[in-house]
């Protein structure tokens, strides 16, 4: 479990320069609660995106080793 922390912060912080998450003043419970399922779902079709645009992974050689 400790070893996903990183991984979780790092999704957080794109969220937050990519999607907009910390770009709401906090008035009402209601507002906020729009705003982060709006921005959540932005992010993760953000990187639905990214993820269909990377190449593929390189292919390993026979018996699973990787080519010299």
């Amino acid at each position: 479990m400790a070893g996903c922390r990183r991984a979780i912060e790092s999704a957080f912080e794109q969220a937050k320069q990519e999607a907009g998450l910390d770009g709401y003043e906090v008035r009402s419970w209601a507002g906020w609660h729009r705003h982060v399922t709006l921005a959540l779902p932005a992010h993760a079709f953000l990187e639905a995106l990214r993820a269909e645009a990377a190449p593929p992974p390189p292919k390993r050689g026979r018996g699973g080793a990787s080519p010299s």
